[in-house]
């Protein structure tokens, strides 16, 4: 028997959740974990706000514009010494290739039909376009992730703060 999938926010536990709102991780930045993939991308600030207004992926012009500025804040940030800030453009990145590639998969972008139990929604019936757009910003990720600055800040982060 398949186990059932379901999507995550809707057994979501806030509290627990490593990342919270009320906190300015620019001045408190020993707060910030690096966690896995996306996590805590959109809580987050002041980083967020900053991010977020650049974050497109609609056409592909659009998200090689918006991976190109993220880029750059996130060298920006690294030049200043700020790794969270940094993390978080690459968090951005990262989710400009994530979320293109669900609105490519799934039309309208939506993977769970709620009408029918949560059941996975079929692949392939999305926009092509957004393919184009996910791999833009899939380059521009994997950039960041590669710089050699980022790689060795990321892991004396994790090691002092998780």
């Amino acid at each position: 028997m398949e186990k059932k999938r379901e999507p995550s926010y809707l057994t979501f536990d806030k509290d627990s959740y490593a990342w919270k709102p009320d906190i300015d991780y620019h001045k408190e930045q020993e707060k910030y974990r690096v966690g896995k993939g996306e996590q805590g991308v959109l809580i987050c600030e002041p980083y967020k706000s900053k991010l977020a207004p650049h974050w497109r992926f609609k056409t592909p012009d659009m998200a090689r514009n918006s991976s190109a500025v993220l880029y750059s804040m996130f060298e920006a940030y690294l030049k200043a010494g700020d790794f969270v800030g940094a993390d978080m453009a690459r968090k951005f990145l990262q989710m400009g290739y994530t979320r293109a590639r669900r609105y490519a998969n799934y039309k309208a972008g939506i993977k769970y039909d709620r009408n029918n139990d949560y059941a996975l929604k079929e692949k392939g019936t999305g926009d092509p376009s957004k393919a184009e757009s996910a791999a833009i910003f899939y380059e521009k990720w994997k950039q960041a992730e590669a710089h050699p600055e980022y790689a060795i800040r990321r892991k004396a982060w994790r090691e002092q703060y998780g």
